[in-house]
């Protein structure tokens, strides 16, 4: 008798197709895509998308709500029928198609995706992809294109309105990048299509559409801000009081800290705000907390954050550890500031997931002996670091030595 094949697992209907659509409307499309847009019961899309295919789709047209619904209510509550969603280009690339998989099984989706206005603009400029760093501006502060700054880079720049431009070169004017050769992709695959270009700091392009791709050549001059990609920035790429981790000290703290992937910090008494600023600098999908209870220090590591590129550090005004209710359990915690204070080192302990890293750095006396205290309890590693600085003495040069932190670092079981 011959044996048994495994069952066939019951497969879960695609009740869901997802087309990407271009700017030459239904013509891009292929036979598929046209296919499952004509059997659709139900097609969703923004106003533009549904009047690019409105000579095809026989279903009931839904626009989507304004604000967007993130929660994807509407799609949602017709599953099982058959429902057609539009996008632009490629669904996944910033696009509905993310947004979707976060409440749409894979398998209940179909997704036929068309070239993202990237890979267009890259086709049109002769760019190669790989080599190209690509950011998404469209809703964000354009202060996220400054880590990108650094001259022979290539930029492809998703823009929000047809102004995005102007004010992009604006900023790398402002930066000392004045040189770089801006080229605008404007309604890319459509019969409106157009390509201009001009010097960030001459430019003077006006009526951009509103669909358009940034292309940035930088250049920069002498004097251009330019961030480094390691940890460790100069301290006069901060604003502050004297109230900073000194450059070697928080190369060294960042080290310890260890940034991974998609990880949150809590920077504790966070002064300028630099450890919570290289921290996030150290990938996109990183996050910050500052916490901070002088209000001016607290505005200027607002200022600090945007001026390094990471906008998105949320600053919390407060005393710790008051300060900490409510707050998203951290992955990491850095206290700089505040830490002999009743309580916070406990607390920040308490708070931390289990598996996270903890790094307290201590200049006085007092903090010193809080630290070698939870050393002697927990365990963890204990660094003491020493910086002296060459500096005048008359003609001649002498080391002069900064004040020495002791570091103790420790992972919670």
């Amino acid at each position: 008798m011959p044996a048994k094949g495994p069952r066939s697992a019951k497969l879960t209907p695609k009740w869901l197709t997802v087309v990407g659509i271009g700017e030459d409307g239904v013509a891009g499309l292929g036979d598929e895509a046209k296919q499952h847009l004509a059997q659709a019961e139900f097609i969703f899309g923004g106003k533009r998308h549904l009047a690019l295919v409105a000579a095809l789709a026989r279903g009931e047209a839904r626009q989507w709500p304004t604000p967007f619904d993130a929660e994807m209510r509407d799609v949602l509550a017709l599953a099982g029928k058959n429902v057609c969603v539009l996008a632009s280009g490629d669904p996944f690339f910033h696009g509905v198609g993310v947004t979707l998989a976060r409440k749409v099984k894979p398998e209940q989706m179909r997704v036929l995706p068309a070239p993202s206005s990237l890979s267009l603009a890259a086709s049109r400029l002769g760019w190669a992809l790989q080599d190209v760093e690509a950011i998404s501006l469209h809703g964000h502060a354009i202060d996220l294109i400054r880590p990108l700054l650094n001259p022979g880079a290539r930029i492809l720049a998703l823009t929000s309105d047809g102004d995005a431009p102007a004010a992009i070169a604006r900023l790398l004017d402002e930066l000392g990048f004045g040189p770089s050769r801006l080229t605008v992709l404007e309604a890319l695959g459509g019969p409106d299509e157009a390509r201009r270009s001009a010097r960030a700091d001459g430019f003077d392009l006006n009526n951009i559409s509103p669909l358009n791709v940034l292309a940035l050549d930088v250049e920069s001059t002498p004097d251009a801000r330019i961030l480094p990609l390691t940890s460790g920035l100069a301290d006069h790429l901060f604003e502050h009081d004297g109230q900073i981790t000194k450059r070697e000290v928080r190369a060294m703290t960042l080290s310890a800290l260890g940034p991974r992937r998609g990880e949150l910090l809590w920077d504790i008494g966070a002064g300028s705000g630099s450890i919570g600023i290289e921290w996030m600098l150290a990938h996109p999908s990183l996050r910050a907390i500052a916490i901070e209870t002088d209000a001016t220090r607290a505005t200027r590591i607002r200022h600090n954050a945007s001026h390094c590129g990471v906008p998105g550090l949320v600053v919390i005004e407060g005393s710790a550890p008051r300060a900490f209710a409510k707050l998203e359990t951290p992955d990491a915690i850095f206290i700089g500031g505040g830490g002999s204070d009743a309580g916070v080192l406990e607390k920040a302990i308490k708070a931390l997931r289990p598996g996270g890293r903890l790094v307290a750095n201590a200049v006085t006396l007092e903090m010193e002996t809080l630290l070698l205290d939870q050393h002697t309890k927990r365990g963890g590693g204990l660094t003491r670091i020493a910086i002296s600085r060459a500096s005048p003495v008359g003609s001649m040069q002498a080391w002069r030595p900064a004040m020495p932190v002791t570091q103790w670092s420790w992972v919670k079981p």
